[in-house]
């Protein structure tokens, strides 16, 4: 057992198994030893010791029916009996040359050959009395039959002694036949008993070297107070495993979402100080520039175009402000004014306010409404911010001019229940399918002057409405982002 502890639980078992496989394959080649044996000899049986005892009948047959035919010529003196003598007399020596052909040892040859001699002595005692028979002297013909008589009950007797040495070999045979069939029993049996022995102690090796540490290494690996452990060893350390797998690709999961939170929360601290920063340096001015032009739109004689325009640098002035409000409040909750109205009216006031720049950028709107939207719950500013920001980014990005498509709807959304749906459609150069998934990340552009938080206070705005927002996009096909919002019934 010490020498057994010395090799390893892999080489333990390899040996077993090679034991194993050489007791079985040794076993396999004395079976087949023993088969080639009994078969070899049951072989020599067959061609030999029954072949010529069916001889030394055919002997005894031949020899029975010559006996009759020369008492049927004494009798009627038919010469088709000598005939029929004759061709058994054929067979007889056939049988008999059979016989000799088939001898094996001198004891074998010399009684074959006192058959032979005593059937000649026996053949000459009957052609003497067939002689005799034709000549028409009876009387000295069967004075004769005595001696053929003799010699005919000592033939018969001779081949029967042939005939029982033969049989005592068969017997011999099967006597031996017997013995290496016991025999290989024995090994069979022996070659069994070692087998499964050899077995218990593989099973003993495989269940306490193997089995028994890996369903302690499976307790161990499931946390649960009472773990079900399914019956195979092998099944549970795999669902073990599996279960640590997928921990340990949740904790990486969740190490990157607390990174990118980390990293968000980072620039939202970056974004309030630089927010804090600028909101008097640049609300200030823009404050001081409002109320002149409000001074000037009431001292100056103004067209109605030119009140037109300063009524657009009034509002072009409160979305800057905006912006900036939206840039300072990025980085903390906002405020959300809520009330009901229908996005369709926050639509054409967005159209309304990007008229000059649309014009400016020689791209054309074409809406589809069927009807206006329903009502929902929404802050009208902010909402009309989120769609401007996906317009301004739109204008932006066909530098030649282009069209778009804003489409509205309601529909039944699996996860909103009943909500509306706008869609904004351009017909741009379309977003490289690797930058997609990264657009709402706040401070990501591809703009050389970006600041990279448009499309994110668009995503912040709709997720303030319980509501979201959709890109698909298609090189050189445009761009469409989808608005989904819920109607609260």
């Amino acid at each position: 057992m010490n020498f057994l502890k010395k090799i390893s639980l892999r080489n333990r078992i390899f040996l077993l198994l090679c034991i194993i496989v050489l007791v079985t394959s040794a076993g396999g080649m004395v079976l087949i030893w023993y088969t080639y044996r009994i078969d070899h000899r049951l072989t020599r049986l067959i061609d030999k010791n029954i072949v010529a005892y069916q001889a030394a009948e055919g002997l005894e047959t031949a020899l029975v029916n010559q006996k009759g035919f020369v008492t049927y010529y004494f009798l009627d003196s038919d010469p088709d009996w000598l005939r029929q003598l004759g061709v058994y007399r054929r067979i007889f020596r056939e049988q008999l040359r059979t016989a000799q052909s088939l001898v094996e040892n001198d004891r074998q040859r010399e009684a074959v050959g006192q058959i032979a001699a005593e059937y000649s002595r026996y053949l000459e005692t009957k052609d003497r009395v067939i002689s005799h028979y034709q000549l028409g002297e009876r009387e000295a013909g069967f004075d004769l039959h005595p001696a053929a008589r003799k010699s005919f009950f000592k033939i018969l007797d001779l081949c029967e002694k042939y005939k029982a040495s033969h049989m005592t070999r068969i017997q011999n045979v099967k006597a031996g036949a017997q013995r290496q069939a016991r025999r290989l029993r024995l090994v069979a049996l022996t070659a069994v008993v070692f087998d499964f022995l050899i077995g218990i102690l593989l099973a003993h090796v495989v269940t306490r070297h193997i089995l028994a540490p890996v369903r302690k290494l499976t307790r161990e690996a499931e946390r649960r107070e009472d773990p079900y452990l399914p019956d195979d060893e092998i099944d549970a350390l795999r669902h073990s495993v599996r279960g640590l797998i997928d921990d340990r690709d949740e904790s990486q999961s969740q190490l990157a979402k607390s990174r990118e939170h980390l990293l968000q929360a980072e620039k939202m601290a970056m974004v309030g100080k630089l927010a804090a920063g600028m909101a008097h340096g640049i609300r200030n001015p823009f404050t001081s520039v409002k109320m002149r032009l409000f001074s000037l739109s009431r001292s100056l004689d103004l067209s109605p175009t030119q009140r037109e325009d300063f009524e657009v640098i009034d509002q072009e002035i409160h979305h800057i402000d905006t912006i900036i409000q939206n840039f300072l409040e990025f980085s903390r909750s906002p405020r959300f004014a809520a009330q009901l109205i229908s996005p369709s009216v926050v639509v054409d006031r967005m159209i309304q306010l990007m008229a000059h720049r649309l014009k400016a950028h020689d791209v054309t709107i074409e809406i589809m409404r069927p009807q206006l939207l329903p009502d929902i719950e929404a802050d009208p500013e902010r909402l009309k911010e989120a769609l401007v920001n996906l317009m301004v980014n739109a204008c932006e990005a066909m530098q030649m001019g282009g069209v778009i498509t804003v489409a509205e709807e309601t529909t039944v959304d699996s996860e909103l229940g009943k909500a509306v749906v706008i869609r904004i459609r351009d017909t741009g150069p379309g977003i490289p399918h690797g930058v997609q998934e990264k657009v709402f990340q706040p401070f990501f552009t591809t703009k050389e002057e970006g600041t990279g938080l448009g499309l994110s206070i668009v995503n912040r705005i709709i997720q303030d409405h319980q509501g979201r927002v959709e890109v698909r996009s298609q090189e050189g096909l445009g761009t469409t982002f989808t608005l989904t919002l819920p109607v609260k019934e």
